[in-house]
């Protein structure tokens, strides 16, 4: 079981898609990755050898902000922001759509299950 980031990858799947279960890696950074430390992307995880694991380890740790650190300056990009009071802070306040989208209809995702108002039956 390799463990990367804090992560345990999946043993059984090629790198590139293992690596995708980390946070703020996705499919085009894992190539990357692969391409910068010279894997193929077609290999498994459990057919690395424990050089390769560490090489993609530091290489992660080098040059990407991923896992805790990478939520933790999100949720401090949204704290800045709802102190700001700007629209955006707002918003996320609100707990209502951030960018631009409907809300008269639909945004349930943000806006929960839907409440009954009293006296409003037609």
């Amino acid at each position: 079981m390799a463990r990367i980031a804090g992560v345990n990858i999946p043993t059984h799947k090629r790198v590139r898609i293992a690596l995708t279960y980390i946070h703020g890696i996705g499919r085009n950074t894992a190539a990357g990755i692969c391409e910068a430390v010279g894997l193929d992307q077609a290999r498994r995880v459990n057919e690395l050898s424990d050089a390769e694991v560490l090489s993609i380890r530091e290489h992660i740790d080098a040059n990407l902000m991923v896992e805790g650190d990478l939520r933790r300056d999100t949720q401090m990009n949204i704290k800045r922001l709802m102190d700001l009071g700007c629209y955006r802070g707002l918003r996320h306040r609100r707990g209502l759509p951030v960018r631009g989208q409907r809300t008269h209809t639909n945004a349930r995702t943000r806006k929960g299950p839907a409440r009954a108002i009293a006296g409003k039956k037609k």
